[in-house]
């Protein structure tokens, strides 16, 4: 039996990818640990110093989910802070990844887990809808969508700001 705490934060290490794709998931843990090592970037501190964890290429996941031809948005879905954010898919196919873990565990709430998506350099993605915000942590559903899904991002500075403050306060 798993210390009390592991199991809870397994059970919390879900991510579901549904929407415009062939093949709809639900991944745990050890499904995101068992994609194949070509996807698997063992430590995100060598793309970006100031991040932590292990993670997963998002080619990788779409790989496992097959992507429709209708798929243009990628929706990120956080259900603990009640964040969304909807980006051109093709903006970021290449470049994000999703941390799913630290040190060898499931990534903690308090580093943004379940799991946090992350656009290494968002600004070379030469998209206005990829931006800073659009690195969503506790990301518990990843929606591929026709159009433009969810999204609640700020929309300027000062909301920008008021979100950030909610977070800390």
């Amino acid at each position: 039996m798993a210390p009390i705490g592991t199991e809870q934060s397994i059970a919390m290490s879900r991510l579901i990818i549904d929407g415009e794709v062939e093949a709809p998931v639900t991944l745990s843990f050890a499904d995101l640990a068992g994609i194949p090592a070509e996807f698997q970037i063992a430590d995100v501190s060598q793309i970006d110093p100031k991040r932590r964890g292990g993670a997963v290429k998002l080619a990788g996941l779409l790989a496992r989910v097959k992507p429709r031809k209708s798929a243009r948005y990628l929706t990120l879905h956080a259900a603990k802070d009640d964040f969304h954010a909807s980006i051109p898919l093709d903006a970021v196919i290449e470049r994000a990844i999703v941390i799913y873990r630290l040190d060898g565990q499931p990534l903690p709430v308090a580093s943004g887990g379940p799991v946090r998506f992350f656009i290494p350099d968002f600004a070379a993605c030469h998209a206005s809808e990829v931006d800073e915000c659009a690195n969503v942590k506790f990301v518990d559903r990843i929606e591929l969508t026709a159009e433009r899904g969810q999204d609640n991002r700020p929309h300027d500075e000062k909301e920008h700001a008021e979100l950030h403050e909610r977070e800390q306060g």
